[in-house]
């Protein structure tokens, strides 16, 4: 790890002096340490706010090489010890790596980080205008962070903070086995995914996390979570299989009455597609989801949702960018459900009766009279446990990639969109990064 990120420095050291006059660009190092992985974008404050290892960082937005501030986060001694005890490198491993950032209120963010495989948070008083030097962490009101930052480094978390609740999709142990989708926070008590149990999750690596209203009522928010895992639905024989996902659950879930009690009662999955439609029939497909890009629009409860990918071929070597609505990912949801009947079974569409409410339904005013997924009938309950998986998967606008790249020494790694006003219309300008 040390020696990656040593190559990466050396990579940012060599910029040419022209580049730098001619662009503007200005460069922020901070020795001993590495990763930064945590990035929040304050406009407001006029800060970039980074998570890095052992430190918090705010960063000037008009010159990142001036007025910073600094936070020093070491994780304890005897943590550290623990984590060496354990076989892992204390000069690598057993460090604070700051994983999670989020706005919490106008003054302060809410920070996680690995904590030399002891995960924790800790708010973060940042102030609430520019001009404020305030930037410092309160010690003394640390909470643990399982569930909310991974144990491990190398492994990647999604999550957003919605309201006092944070959502995330991370390994909530130390081997790395026990991945889940946790609500944590707020008032509410904490829901999670079925453990151990491959058809809800099954290796993933989580990407991304958004929050969409579905509708008018509040009830009907939906948090929207990217990722890619092992196929559970590959055909036998061709061993393990990356496919991309986009799983849903409702906010106002709090588990079941007598079954999946402090478990998600809402949780849906399907394939997120990318593919070059092939003149044989045989497509293409950009199964390695990088990055998503929330675009919002006028409606705020349909944004295009912009993702990268790459493939996993060791044949084809590409990346592209599809775009989604989100009416053809309710579409997804609001299709079959994928049902096998045992393990010599293939994968079908299930034929049979779906209970009512419908599973992945938001216990609200708008979809009928239960208050709570605590109201929900036991066979609904049972249903969505055997039945996470939709049939249909989510296709692109347009049924094909916006945009695509094959035979180049990199890959695209991350995404962000602006829409743009011009004489002729609007336009949406991608920034694609890449990565060796």
């Amino acid at each position: 790890m040390d020696r990656q990120w040593r190559g990466r420095a050396e990579q940012c050291r060599r910029v040419p002096a022209e580049l730098r006059a001619r662009h503007g660009l200005r460069l922020f190092s901070l020795e001993h340490s590495c990763c930064y992985e945590a990035l929040l974008l304050d406009e407001e404050r006029g800060r970039l706010f980074v998570g890095a290892q052992n430190h918090l960082l705010s960063l000037a937005l008009d010159d990142i090489s001036q007025r910073d501030r600094k936070i020093y986060w070491p994780a304890p001694v005897e943590w550290r010890e623990e984590c060496n005890w354990a076989g892992k490198d204390i000069t690598a491993e057993c460090m604070n790596f700051v994983k999670i950032l989020h706005p919490y209120n106008r003054t302060h963010l809410y920070a996680c980080g690995t904590g030399a495989f002891h995960p924790v948070c800790a708010f973060v008083e940042a102030g609430q205008h520019a001009e404020e030097p305030v930037f410092k962490l309160d010690l003394h009101h640390t909470e643990d962070g399982k569930g909310k930052s991974p144990y491990d480094p190398r492994h990647t978390a999604a999550s957003v903070l919605v309201g006092e609740e944070l959502y995330s999709g991370v390994a909530t142990d130390l081997m790395g086995r026990d991945f889940t989708i946790f609500r944590s926070l707020g008032r509410r008590p904490s829901i999670r995914t079925e453990q151990h149990d491959s058809r809800w999750l099954n290796e993933p690596k989580f990407v991304a996390v958004f929050w969409v209203p579905e509708s008018e009522d509040p009830d009907d928010d939906k948090i929207y979570f990217f990722f890619r895992e092992m196929a559970v639905e590959r055909q036998q024989g061709l061993g393990k299989t990356s496919f991309a996902r986009i799983g849903q659950i409702c906010r106002n879930d709090m588990g079941g009455q007598r079954s999946l009690v402090n478990k998600w009662t809402t949780f849906l999955k399907a394939r997120l597609v990318c593919a070059v439609p092939g003149p044989d029939g045989a497509d293409t497909y950009f199964d390695e989801l990088r990055d998503v890009f929330l675009l919002q629009t006028r409606d705020k409860r349909n944004p295009l949702v912009y993702a990268i990918f790459s493939t996993s071929s060791s044949v084809f070597q590409g990346s592209a960018v599809c775009v989604y609505t989100m009416a053809d990912i309710r579409r997804a949801f609001l299709g079959p459900f994928a049902h096998k009947e045992g393990p010599n079974y293939q994968w079908v569409s299930y034929q049979g009766r779906v209970p009512y409410p419908r599973p992945g339904m938001c216990p609200s005013k708008t979809f009928g009279t239960f208050g709570s997924t605590k109201d929900f009938p036991d066979e609904v309950i049972q249903f969505a446990r055997h039945h996470p998986l939709m049939y249909n998967p989510v296709l692109p606008h347009g049924q094909r990639p916006l945009f695509l790249q094959a035979t180049v020494p990199y890959t695209f790694t991350r995404i962000a969109v602006d829409r743009v006003t011009a004489a002729d219309g609007h336009y949406d300008v991608l920034f694609i990064g890449t990565g060796m």
